[in-house]
């Protein structure tokens, strides 16, 4: 079961993800990081990107095979009023 589960998800520039979470907070991540790596080198498709979505269960996933676990967005993202556009 899921800690806190991805209940809506925005791409924004700079490929950021603006993600509300179950516990209603709102929350930044960059995925700069994701790029870095060839099993998501899809991502740096603008377009592509842009296609975010939240499965049934509350992942935050682009397709079958590209994925981020709600937990691990959490814990490396940075809440909205903190982060510096």
């Amino acid at each position: 079961m899921l800690d806190n589960r991805a209940v809506e998800v925005k791409a924004i520039k700079n490929y950021l993800l603006l993600i509300r979470f179950s516990d209603d907070s709102l929350r930044i991540y960059n995925c700069h990081c994701l790029l870095q790596h060839k099993l998501y080198a899809e991502l740096s498709d603008w377009t592509f990107f842009q296609t975010v979505q939240i499965d049934d269960m509350g992942i935050i996933c682009w397709d079958d095979a590209l994925d981020i676990h709600p937990d691990d967005a959490y814990d490396n993202s940075i809440p909205v009023n903190e982060f510096h556009f």
